[in-house]
């Protein structure tokens, strides 16, 4: 046990002191800030930013006002004794950013609108538009029809599906519990191939320069690979950390620095979404449904499916380093039979974030080899505890597995240098006793 712990250490301080894993651990939250950077500029620049529009309402619609909202920055001004070919030549020179052209129409057709441009409008100008357009064209058409406008009001319907999934402990509400299985699934992913990947080149680079055999002649195989995994995933339980305190960090020093930024972001006018009856935008829909959900039991099964998939997928990876040396062509036609089922559970989580009892979903959540993936996509609308006990206990129940046979792999390739393995000479390897 003490030379696994040796070879841990080593493993460990080794990659933690590159400057690759510095460089790695800051640009993950660097890019999220950079997100978040330039969401706050746009929406604060949003506000500055006014854009002239010239409108030619022949048909009447707005009889010379347009109401404007209050995240609407745009300058609208009516043009008078003018058609749309003796202005769409002057528009731009005048200082006007955009040449709205509205023709004559009856009420019972709908009109051939024109937005004349220097370059692609931006969809949610655009968008303010279609709305403010549409709102007219119904106005006038109640107005035709004698109907007032709050009586049509009262008896217009436009509601929205809350999904709510029931469990025995109450209702849940269902609506963030797509992003965070997506999330949670491709953040498995990622990080299974990504330290997968890192074990077999370690694995590779020790055998290509002989350290192996040095540490070999005092510690057994099997404690080497053993040790190599467990350092390789201190490594990533580490970063992954550091990535957690500082996203957690910016949520308390981005709304101190930018006060109102959040309240933007949930605005219906920046997120598209309707306001009904005092609903705050999709944006607050979906954070207050992620507070509905069992989090703490997301996060723990997070943890145990990151941990038993890791080193499951390590063992297999360690196998692979150590049947090949320096022939990367040979290590892809070995790894990607092991990519395969990766491959395979995130296909499958795709379909349980979309219908989580159907029977593809609850073998992918039960079968060792998918259950990383799969079940993350699934806990966030509930699972049987039985479900969720038989993937645990089968995933723990593989790698142990996995473990015992690629270690009678790794003991024999580990120390072979020079020669093509085949999955053929694998195979005695494997059977092989003593």
């Amino acid at each position: 046990m003490n030379k696994i712990s040796l070879i841990i250490e080593r493993e460990y301080m080794t990659r933690v002191k590159r400057k690759s894993f510095l460089l790695t651990t800051l640009l993950v939250p660097l890019v999220i800030a950079s997100f978040y950077a330039i969401i706050i500029v746009v929406s604060v620049s949003g506000e500055s930013n006014t854009q002239r529009v010239a409108i030619l309402d022949e048909a009447g619609l707005f009889n010379g006002k347009i109401e404007t909202e209050k995240n609407d920055r745009s300058t609208y001004i009516f043009i008078h004794n003018e058609t749309e070919q003796s202005f769409v030549a002057r528009y731009k020179n005048e200082g006007y950013g955009l040449f709205l052209y509205i023709p004559g129409f009856e009420n019972n057709e709908l009109p051939h609108i024109r937005l004349h441009s220097q370059a692609v409008v931006n969809l949610f100008v655009k968008s303010a538009l279609e709305k403010k357009i549409n709102a007219a064209i119904e106005k006038k058409r109640l107005a035709a029809a004698k109907i007032s406008p709050e009586v049509y009001k009262n008896i217009k319907a436009d509601i929205e599906i809350d999904n709510a999934v029931d469990s025995g402990k109450g209702e849940r509400k269902g609506v963030g519990g797509a992003a965070v299985g997506a999330v949670a699934g491709i953040l498995i992913y990622m990080i299974l191939l990504i330290y997968g990947t890192m074990v077999m080149r370690g694995v590779m680079e020790e055998k290509t320069n002989r350290i192996a055999e040095v540490i070999v002649s005092s510690a057994k195989p099997f404690q080497l690979m053993l040790g190599k995994i467990i350092g390789i995933g201190a490594v990533g339980l580490t970063q992954f950390a550091i990535w957690i305190v500082i996203i957690g960090l910016a949520q308390f020093i981005i709304p101190l620095i930018f006060p109102g930024v959040f309240h933007q972001l949930s605005d219906p006018a920046l997120t598209g979404a309707v306001v009904q009856k005092g609903s705050s935008g999709k944006v607050a829909e979906i954070v207050e449904s992620i507070r509905l959900l069992p989090l703490a039991l997301i996060l723990f099964s997070f943890v145990f499916y990151f941990l038993g998939g890791y080193l499951l997928y390590a063992a297999l990876f360690a196998a692979i380093g150590s049947v090949v040396s320096e022939d990367q062509q040979e290590a892809q036609q070995l790894v990607f039979p092991v990519m395969m089922p990766l491959i395979l559970g995130f296909v499958i989580m795709t379909k349980a974030i979309n219908d989580p009892d159907s029977g593809i979903a609850v073998f992918g959540s039960l079968f060792p080899l998918t259950s990383p993936i799969v079940m993350m996509g699934r806990i966030p609308y509930g699972v049987p505890w039985w479900q969720l006990t038989l993937s645990m206990f089968l995933l723990v129940l593989t790698f142990l597995f996995f473990t015992w046979v690629t270690a009678k792999i790794y003991r024999t390739g580990i120390l072979l240098y020079g020669k093509k393995v085949t999955w053929k000479e694998i195979w005695k390897w494997l059977v092989r006793k003593g």
